[in-house]
């Protein structure tokens, strides 16, 4: 498991216009943090890059609201989707978080569009509160920083697509 951040990148790229998030309301408290610690970091990694915000009911939700973003005529360069699920006492946490991994997973495939899996599952609270609000292992600000760097891969690997 990660301890730290990855490093900021050190400059922006040109050719990014526009990134999305999509994230869960349920867990709220955790979840709007985790959207606002990558807004934040997006704004100073990529001060010139249009940020579209979709908010979905829970984590379930969270694919199929990516399938429509990258079904659009200009999808956007990279999606970062963000939620957090806490493990109670039956399967029903993993169920949900094996689906939403291998959709994320599958849709990044199909598409050849970043899906930035931020998708927490947790054990309790407190694993909660350091991954969402803390400031060692923020996983908003990781998203980020992750979908920063894959759309500059992108673009190098995929010049031509971009200018379409």
């Amino acid at each position: 498991m990660s301890t730290a951040l990855p490093p900021r990148p050190r400059s922006a790229p040109s050719h990014t216009s526009r990134i999305s998030i999509v994230a869960s309301l349920y867990n709220d408290q955790y979840t709007n943090a985790l959207v606002e610690n990558c807004r934040d970091e997006l704004s100073k990694i990529l001060p010139n890059t249009q940020l579209d915000i979709a908010r979905v009911p829970g984590a379930f939700e969270i694919p199929v609201a990516c399938e429509v973003l990258l079904n659009e005529p200009k999808p956007p360069q990279a999606i970062i989707a963000l939620g957090l699920i806490i493990q109670g006492k039956t399967q029903h946490a993993n169920l949900v978080a094996d689906s939403v991994t291998k959709s994320l997973q599958t849709m990044a495939i199909r598409h050849q569009i970043p899906v930035i899996h931020e998708v927490i599952l947790v054990e309790d609270e407190q694993q909660a509160y350091a991954r969402c609000m803390g400031a060692e292992l923020n996983r908003g600000r990781e998203a980020a920083r992750a979908a920063h760097m894959m759309a500059e891969l992108f673009a190098v690997m995929k010049p031509a697509t971009l200018n379409k």
